[in-house]
């Protein structure tokens, strides 16, 4: 999901003129629903649309070494940047972690192969450790050596 900040006409008040600019959030693939979305919901429909999705801090450096774990192996994984989403970050992070329930204590990185919950750091470096990363990647369709 992208998002950007882009001009949008507002009409001032204040002014002389009869527009003026201002700055809002915008989504490149957003579409208007007659309801909210819960953010499960949204999680859902964005594991969907990718075989590997990680769900990530910019500036969390664990999230950087999966990130850099599936890019070394060939794997271009979706990563959404939860700290780069004005609108839904924080909720979408807390249903993460209520995804992974007791076992973490933190909601990021949290990583999906083929729309399952892998899990979060210590469970995708325990099965690329343990040898179960590749073929789950395989069946996924994301690598195919």
């Amino acid at each position: 999901m992208m998002y950007y900040r882009a001009p949008v006409a507002a009409a001032s008040a204040n002014s002389d003129s009869s527009s003026s600019i201002t700055w809002g959030w915008h989504y490149d693939n957003y579409v208007p629903t007659s309801r909210q979305i819960s953010p499960s919901e949204r999680i859902v429909k964005l594991v969907s649309r990718s075989a590997v999705v990680i769900f990530s801090r910019s500036s969390c450096c664990m999230c950087h070494a999966v990130k850099r774990l599936f890019c070394g192996m060939g794997v271009n994984a979706t990563v959404y940047e939860l700290d780069q989403d004005p609108f839904l970050g924080k909720e979408i992070e807390r249903a993460l972690l209520n995804l992974l329930g007791d076992y973490s204590k933190t909601s990021v990185p949290v990583v999906f192969i083929g729309g399952k919950l892998v899990g979060a750091m210590d469970r995708v470096m325990g099965s690329h450790i343990n040898g179960t990363l590749v073929p789950l990647l395989k069946e996924a369709g994301a690598l195919w050596l």
